[in-house]
């Protein structure tokens, strides 16, 4: 395909929300080099926010659900429509099914590819058909891309393994990137008693059950103790935390359920700590902006988790799916006086700053993109 001056863009995510939070300044980038950037997802109300920002924004069809062989066709078929209307020149995917399906129908058009694995779902929790059948999918989607990006060495380890990719295709990028003046060091609260803070979806795979656990445990010894939740519920995925379970945490006076927000900064200036005992991540978004914020952190030792957090200086690593040891790090973390745990989250701004700043991620999307588009 005869390539444009300058290229066309086509930007896919599995709804509009993640591209405003993860993949916007990206975008603004890619328009400030003279891309024209096109924008594919579903619409969830965010969609407005994107429209001054991108040449055009479409609407995909897409389940947030599991895996439905119809309803999924469905959604190839919806790729192939837009790939014919939009005629990009390349593409950047993002997010399971978008990256899954749009490559799919990217072949059809030989459309050249650049996608991020951001994660590897609850699919990829456990052993079961449901792992075989992801795996099996990526394995036909990624054939001959143009780079295949990760956020951490297991998950590109693991696609290299399984022969899903080949290692030359793959790089490995930091996260999303992270804006450090928007997500700006913040003064350290003057709380009476240390406040800790978990910002996730409401998921069991975020280990907000054993964060819950956690906080039973202490509250026994330390009862002015304060233990926060923030994120949404009724969130589509198995592992989705109940309203009704949550009201009795509340009701039982365990934690405090602060509903959802657009603007995380207000919390996590306000908070002590923040906690994120996850099964497993791709790159933390949260984490990188607590520490982008110099908030000391807690976070279980498991991939995407550990790449942000220096154990013991920029905060403290956990074992997953265990209350006990994150309850002790929490304690740990506690018994901290107010001035060691501000030079933590000083030392984590530090460490974010060199590693995972946006301006690094969009450097490396950029050579992609020349590389991919040269001589197109």
């Amino acid at each position: 395909m005869k390539a444009r001056m300058p290229p066309r863009v086509l930007v896919s995510s599995n709804y509009a929300w993640t591209i405003v939070n993860f993949r916007l300044p990206l975008i603004r980038r890619l328009k400030s080099e003279g891309y024209e950037v096109h924008v594919l997802t579903q619409f969830d109300g965010y969609e407005e926010k994107l429209r001054e920002e991108v040449d055009s924004i479409t609407h995909l069809f897409v389940s947030r659900k599991g895996i439905n062989p119809f309803v999924d066709f469905l959604t190839i078929l919806d790729y192939v429509k837009h790939f014919f209307v939009l005629k990009p020149d390349i593409l950047l995917l993002f997010t399971i099914k978008p990256v899954i399906y749009g490559s799919i129908a990217a072949r059809i058009f030989r459309l050249p590819k650049i996608v991020m694995i951001t994660g590897l779902g609850t699919a990829f929790l456990k052993d079961n058909w449901l792992k075989s059948l992801a795996q099996g999918l990526y394995r036909v989607a990624l054939r001959k891309p143009c780079k295949v990006f990760f956020q951490n060495l297991d998950d590109k380890g693991l696609f290299i393994s399984r022969k899903i990719v080949c290692d030359v295709s793959t790089e490995l990028v930091p996260g999303s990137g992270i804006d450090l003046e928007s997500f700006s060091e913040a003064p350290y609260p003057d709380n009476q008693e240390p406040k800790f803070l978990l910002i996730a979806r409401m998921l069991r795979d975020k280990g907000v059950g054993e964060y819950v656990e956690a906080a039973r445990i202490l509250k026994k010894k330390y009862p002015k103790m304060r233990f926060q939740l923030l994120g949404p519920l009724g969130v589509e995925n198995r592992s989705a935390i109940l309203k009704n379970d949550m009201d009795n945490w509340v009701e039982e006076e365990v934690i405090e359920y602060l509903g959802e927000t657009d603007n995380v900064r207000t919390f996590i200036e306000q908070s002590d700590c923040i906690v994120l005992p996850s099964y497993r991540e791709g790159t933390s978004r949260v984490l990188l902006e607590a520490a982008a914020m110099a908030r000391p952190i807690i976070a279980s030792n498991v991939t995407g988790c550990r790449e942000v957090v220096d154990d013991q200086q920029t905060g403290f690593l956990c074992e997953a799916k265990n209350s006990s040891d994150l309850a002790e790090k929490i304690e740990l973390m506690s018994n901290l006086s107010k001035s060691e745990r501000r030079q933590m989250g000083l030392r984590g701004r530090k460490k974010v700053a060199a590693e995972f700043d946006q301006k690094i991620v969009a450097d490396i999307y950029l050579e992609a993109l020349r590389e991919a588009t040269a001589g197109a």
